[in-house]
């Protein structure tokens, strides 16, 4: 009886949580609401002001907002998308009360073809004769990336810039898992295909090593070629300092021509101040970059029916419908290119693809609407951001051209699924057992308790290759080339953009602006607007959406709390998340890049 009272009494005080929590929803909802509709307008831009460049922990996103963002934030802040970030400056460029850009920052969370084309926007902005000033009190070799294109680069006494060269560290798995006992059952097709090494290997494979050398030269080099421009340092020397790693102190930092001047912020205001023309006790106007769209950049275009759909493809490729902003649902995307096919005013279609792969199957499903797309007389061009490699590089396949950046990682053509043998593991370390009653040979297949049979070991090594192989025929139909020399490219191996034009992975190298321009040559269009997929939420509206429409809410909440505490560490958090639950044959870049 005392069990009895004890489970009701936890079940009762479970249902008041969730009553609470839900009403707590519903007030933060209308209060979101209301504020919304009682927003204050952006305040107006003041002549002689400067653009300010920040950037938030988290990764700049393709297109605003498409991000998991946190449901608690009070001031619910737009994070900008690196086109809306591009269109912004863009207008800053021709806005006369705009007269420079200040970027403070320490830390950019950018891929390297995101960051380069922030850099290009600000070389850009410069060639109207407006200043850039960069302070930090230290810069990460990202944030120093961006920030070379300034001016005049100002830092803290203390500070450093972490300025070395490119690296790439791969944790393997082998010891650990032999020391539990775990086997790993591997399939794979592609030598180079080596997102299951570290699963079966402790250090990296020939073939791997010579796929990571030379995809970070290439990036090395496009950064050295960069820096050397904008801070007019001959590459020799800067590649001394980066061996050297001089920028370790702002002395050595100064002396190498790494930055201009050791100072405070302060004394970075009075530069700019002084670069305008004002006074010492004058205020300097400091507009954020997101109240800067808000208030003269964002603008909704109805002069022309015509559309160009934009699709951003951004985040790991999944299945189903529900999950966090930031990923590629496949029925979610689905959905989303059959709207578009019945939408007669559009014309043609941008797909952005930022995405290390994924899922086979959802894949696959993407494909096949894109190609009905194609079928309906929509053209279809394909520009890939920092990522577009495995599922990332199929669904994009068959587009009528596709556009790189110079440092786009592509290509990594192959496949590979993973299942973890747990019986000895359980027997040696816990004493659990396992015994079974068979109606057929293969009835117990795929449990991890039971050992597959050679038999069953054959079958799915046969699926393996199958998938590959049809994957080879989809790229070699879309890039108008034999199987045989798509083979000879593929093999899971990874590719620069820059190589990728020159194998014929890709078409040409540029960014959205020619991807754009393409689609609407081939659409035949000489006026057009854009309209963007998905539809981005704010925070609170994806608790809410978590809650009335997510099947699996609790999950979905218990993520958003993950993601609150954790921070910048998410990220390793969600990927081993996405391996747990990754079923089937899995297309997927074989490293997480990250740069700093």
């Amino acid at each position: 009886m005392s069990q009895f009272f004890k489970f009701l009494f936890a079940s009762c005080l479970g249902t008041a949580l969730a009553l609470i929590l839900l009403v707590f929803i519903g007030f933060s909802a209308l209060a979101g609401f209301a504020g919304k509709a009682a927003e204050k307008p952006v305040a107006p831009i003041k002549p002689n002001s400067v653009l300010e460049l920040k950037f938030p922990s988290m990764a700049v996103p393709e297109k605003t907002n498409n991000l998991p963002l946190d449901p608690f934030d009070i001031e619910q802040k737009d994070v900008l998308g690196l086109t809306d970030m591009v269109l912004a400056i863009k207008k800053a460029k021709e806005d006369p009360d705009i007269k420079g850009i200040y970027i403070n920052a320490s830390f950019v969370a950018a891929g390297k073809a995101t960051s380069s084309v922030l850099r290009a926007a600000l070389n850009d902005f410069k060639s109207s004769g407006k200043f850039i000033v960069s302070y930090a009190n230290y810069y990460t070799q990202n944030a120093y990336y961006l920030a070379s294109v300034s001016d005049s680069i100002l830092m803290n006494p203390v500070g450093g810039v972490d300025f070395r060269g490119l690296s790439s560290t791969v944790a393997y798995y082998k010891g650990m898992l032999d020391k539990l006992d775990i086997q790993m059952k591997i399939f794979y097709a592609g030598k180079f295909k080596s997102a299951t090494e570290p699963l079966r290997m402790d250090k990296m494979s020939p073939e791997n090593r010579l796929q990571v050398r030379e995809y970070l030269t290439a990036l090395n080099d496009i950064m050295m070629r960069d820096v050397s421009a904008s801070r007019k340092i001959p590459e020799a020397d800067l590649r001394r300092a980066a061996d050297n790693f001089e920028g370790r102190g702002a002395q050595t930092a100064l002396q190498s021509r790494l930055i201009d001047r050791i100072a405070y912020e302060d004394e970075a205001f009075d530069l700019m101040k002084n670069k305008i023309g004002l006074g010492k006790k004058e205020k300097l106007n400091r507009v954020s970059i997101e109240d800067y769209f808000k208030s003269r950049a964002k603008k909704i275009d109805l002069s022309t029916k015509d559309k160009i759909a934009v699709v951003y493809a951004e985040g790991t490729l999944l299945d189903g419908n529900d999950g966090e902003a930031g990923d590629i649902y496949d029925e979610k995307y689905v959905k989303i290119l059959r709207k578009i096919r019945q939408d007669d005013q559009v014309k043609a279609i941008v797909l952005r693809v930022n995405s290390p792969g994924g899922s086979v199957l959802a894949s696959d499903n993407i494909l096949r609407e894109i190609l009905l797309c194609k079928e309906a007389g929509k053209p279809v061009v394909v520009s890939m951001g920092d990522v577009a490699a495995s599922g990332g590089y199929y669904i994009a396949c068959h587009a009528d051209s596709i556009f790189a950046e110079p440092n786009t990682i592509t290509g990594s053509i192959g496949v590979f699924g993973t299942i973890p043998m747990l019986d000895k593991t359980m027997k040696e370390k816990l004493g659990i057992t396992y015994d079974t009653v068979l109606t057929g040979r293969h009835s117990a297949f795929g449990t991890p308790f039971i050992q597959f049979s050679p038999e069953e070991d054959r079958m799915i090594q046969e699926q393996v290759d199958r998938i590959y192989e049809d994957f080879l025929q989809k790229v070699a139909t879309g890039r108008h080339k034999t199987r045989d020399q798509i083979h000879e490219i593929a093999q899971g191996r990874v590719w620069p953009g820059t190589k990728a034009k020159e194998i014929g992975l890709v078409d040409d190298i540029g960014g959205m602006d020619r991807a754009l321009s393409a689609a609407a040559k081939l659409a035949g269009l000489d006026k057009y607007r854009t309209t963007e997929f998905p539809r981005t939420q704010t925070g609170i509206e994806q608790l809410i959406e978590k809650f009335t429409k997510n099947k699996d809410s609790d999950e979905g909440i218990k993520s958003m709390i993950i993601r609150s505490e954790l921070g910048d560490m998410y990220p390793l958090y969600k990927n081993l998340r996405e391996m747990q639950r990754s079923k089937g044959i899995q297309a997927r870049l074989p490293y997480e890049l990250i740069f700093n």
